[in-house]
């Protein structure tokens, strides 16, 4: 069985290849450009989304598909592309990396995105498997700044907050769906098994880091006007709707997702504060301080 892998080059494509690697999965990967940082041992074919020609060469020979495709302007399209193709030569299965609550937040454009193409998988008779994560705990691997300098939890999470998902979790849920049976019409809700309200996102982080690390709040003007430093406009204002749906819809694992979560892994997902740990002695590390994280 030969994986064709859309977006293994980013955060969570490229966790997805190193587990499809451990089970010793046939692997193409689909790349944009030649020279792109590429895993040894993983075939490798330039093509981009947007461009069928390149995407219908991708799965010659082809027996399965992971439709990873970035958030962007045309994300519908290029998904639409890849499914419709996936279609057309009639791969034996699909795992599509949707996001979690995603027909509950119909006005966030990366999510109506993504709830487009899932309405076109369940249209169809191409075997498919949905993986709906939540916030990912790596987002916020970008915060150092804010947390060390600041001393602020920037990420506007809510009293309530997010059950946010490992991404070493999402890839080993992808790779057993893609290399084992019995997940055909399967829709998995990836959560981590804690809801974090933006308040203990912060206090996870002071006891961590050894100083006090404040809750920014909810402001989501001001939340939005800073990713626009960060990001362009319109993607500053996707993340601004997806994070106030967070505050007004709630974003907590539903009855039953960790057990699901648990027994499809076969071990429990991992909690937030790990990774955090990590990633304070990786901080450190570049530092030069070699003292662990209590």
């Amino acid at each position: 069985m030969k994986i064709l892998v859309t977006g293994g080059t980013g955060n969570v494509g490229a966790e997805v290849v190193k587990e499809l690697r451990k089970r010793k999965a046939d692997i193409r990967l689909l790349v944009r450009k030649e020279g792109d940082p590429t895993p040894k041992g993983v075939e490798i074919v330039v093509g981009d989304l947007l461009d069928p020609v390149s995407v219908q060469k991708a799965m010659h020979g082809v027996d399965k598909l992971y439709l990873l495709n970035a958030v962007v302007p045309d994300e519908l399209t290029q998904g639409l592309i890849a499914y419709d193709l996936a279609r057309k030569l009639k791969l034996k299965h699909i795992v599509y990396h949707s996001v979690f609550r995603v027909d509950r937040f119909k006005d966030v454009p990366h999510f109506a995105s993504k709830l487009a193409i899932e309405n076109a998988m369940r249209e169809f008779d191409v075997p498919f498997t949905i993986i709906r994560p939540n916030y990912f705990s790596q987002n916020d691997a970008t915060l150092k700044d804010a947390l060390s300098k600041a001393g602020t939890y920037p990420m506007p999470l809510g009293q309530v907050g997010v059950s946010a998902v490992d991404i070493r979790d999402i890839a080993e849920a992808a790779a057993i769906a893609l290399t084992s049976d019995g997940h055909f019409g399967k829709t998995y809700n990836l959560n981590g098994p804690e809801a974090l309200s933006g308040p203990r996102m912060a206090s996870i982080w002071s006891g961590l880091l050894g100083k006090e690390v404040r809750y920014s709040g909810d402001d989501m003007d001001a939340f939005e006007v800073q990713m626009r430093k960060r990001a362009p406009s319109w993607s500053a204002f996707d993340i601004r709707m997806m994070f106030q749906g967070y505050l007004e819809r709630g974003f907590v694992a539903e009855p039953g997702d960790v057990e699901i979560l648990t027994n499809l892994l076969g071990h429990a997902p991992r909690r937030y504060e790990e990774f955090a740990k990590e990633t304070v002695l990786i901080w450190q590390k570049q530092q030069g301080v070699e003292k662990p994280a209590e």
